[in-house]
C-alpha cells in the first residue's frame, strides 16, 4: 500500500472532523506521532524531491518537526525549525516571519538563527498541514531574508478548500501534498486524490 493510501486510511480511522474547517489528526500526526508512518512520509517526500539539490529542510515548531525530521533523515540533510519565540540564547543575526494560526487564533513571529540558513542553501519546506498558507508565507520570508533558494513545499495534508496551496502554486512554487482534502462539510472527509 502506498504512503498516500496509508495516510488516507489512518485519516478515515482516526481523524475527526471538528468543523467544516478543522480536521483533528492528533493521534498520529501532530500530538501523538506514529513514527513508522512518519518515516514512510519522509521517504515519500525525499523521493518526490529527489535530484533537486536540497541542503536543508525547514519547518515551524512544533507540529511540523516530526515530518521534517523524517524527511531530513531520508534526504540526509539537516532540519531547521523556526522557533515561535526567540530564546535568550539565540544571538547574532536572525531571520523573522509572521504567521497567523487559524486553529490557535493568534499571530506569532517565527525566528531562525542566521547561522543555520544562508545563500548557499537549497531549502525544502515541510509541514503537517497546508490550509491558508500562512506558515508557508512566514517561512518563505525567512528563506528570502537568508538569500536561500526555495526548492518546494511538502505537506502531509492539504485542505484544498482553504486555497493556500492554490495561491502558492500560482506564484510558481512547487507544492507536493500527500493527501488533498476537498471538503469537511457535514462531518465527511472528501479526498481529492
Amino acid at each position: 500500500m502506498s504512503v498516500v493510501e496509508l495516510l488516507k486510511e489512518k485519516i478515515r480511522q482516526e481523524g475527526r472532523v471538528i468543523s467544516e474547517d478543522i480536521l483533528k489528526v492528533d493521534s498520529f500526526l501532530n500530538h501523538q506521532i506514529d513514527p513508522v508512518l512518519m518515516l514512510e512520509v519522509g521517504k515519500e517526500f525525499a523521493r518526490r524531491f529527489a535530484g533537486t539539490g536540497i541542503t536543508k529542510v525547514l519547518t515551524v515548531e512544533a507540529s511540523g518537526i516530526a515530518v521534517a525530521l523524517m524527511t531530513g533523515l531520508s534526504l540526509r540533510v539537516p532540519v531547521v525549525f523556526a522557533k515561535k519565540k526567540q530564546p535568550s540564547t539565540m544571538d547574532g543575526d536572525t531571520y523573522c516571519g509572521r504567521v497567523r494560526s487559524f486553529t490557535k487564533e493568534e499571530v506569532i513571529d517565527i525566528v531562525v538563527a542566521g547561522s543555520y540558513l544562508g545563500p548557499e542553501d537549497r531549502v525544502l519546506i515541510i509541514d503537517d498541514f497546508l490550509a491558508s498558507g500562512e506558515a508557508a508565507r512566514g517561512l518563505l520570508k525567512i528563506i528570502d531574508q537568508a538569500g536561500a533558494t526555495l526548492v518546494g513545499i511538502g505537506t502531509v495534508i492539504e485542505k484544498v478548500f482553504q486555497s493556500g496551496g492554490e495561491t502558492l502554486r500560482e506564484q510558481g512554487i512547487r507544492v507536493e501534498s500527500l493527501v488533498q482534502i476537498g471538503s469537511l462539510t457535514g462531518g465527511q472527509i472528501e479526498f481529492l486524490n
